[in-house]
């Protein structure tokens, strides 16, 4: 067995555990995605070089460079148009609870976010009747009408008549448990 690749191994496995940083959380629908439109980079570079012949001469140089990368993808403005609008619906979604906790107005660690919503009333859906059932809970009672023989997981109701178990009544008491003997 060869001692030394383990021990690199454990050795390595030691210095990643050490160098790895903590795992923040963040939030998502603020976050900008990696919307980079482009980098520009600038440096200065100087070398000398020596030459050993027979006159023994260096040469030095220096010179600056411009960089610029421009990332593939969508264009910058749609780029940023896009993370504009995930961050107002996000916005639109939370100013209710924003505009309806009248503290947090009073709280200056909250300034950007109530001068953000003020002004932002929203409205309720009202597409939507009260007594109206989920698309998937329709879809079942469907089925459940064309198929009446079959048991359906996530039933509240099963048919007790088709179940094995019956259930006691409300006034049974159960029976208590044998005392273990030591």
């Amino acid at each position: 067995m060869n001692y030394y690749f383990t021990g690199i191994l454990i050795l390595a496995m030691t210095l990643l555990a050490f160098c790895v940083g903590p795992a923040y959380p963040r939030n998502e629908y603020l976050n900008e995605y990696g919307v980079r439109c482009g980098e520009m980079e600038i440096s200065t570079e100087r070398r000398d070089t020596d030459y050993n012949y027979s006159d023994g001469s260096t040469n030095e140089q220096q010179g600056i460079r411009f960089t610029y990368r421009k990332y593939l993808g969508t264009d910058c403005k749609t780029s940023k148009e896009n993370v504009a609008i995930k961050q107002q619906l996000e916005l639109m979604k939370m100013c209710g609870r924003v505009n309806s906790n009248p503290s947090l107005a009073y709280n200056s660690n909250f300034d950007l976010l109530v001068a953000k919503c003020r002004g932002v009333n929203p409205t309720g859906d009202n597409t939507r009747p009260a007594n109206a059932k989920s698309h998937w809970d329709e879809l079942k009672d469907n089925y459940k009408e064309e198929n009446p023989d079959i048991q359906l997981m996530g039933d509240k109701f099963i048919n007790p008549s088709k179940s094995k178990l019956k259930m006691p009544p409300k006034d049974y008491i159960l029976p208590l448990p044998k005392p273990k003997v030591d």
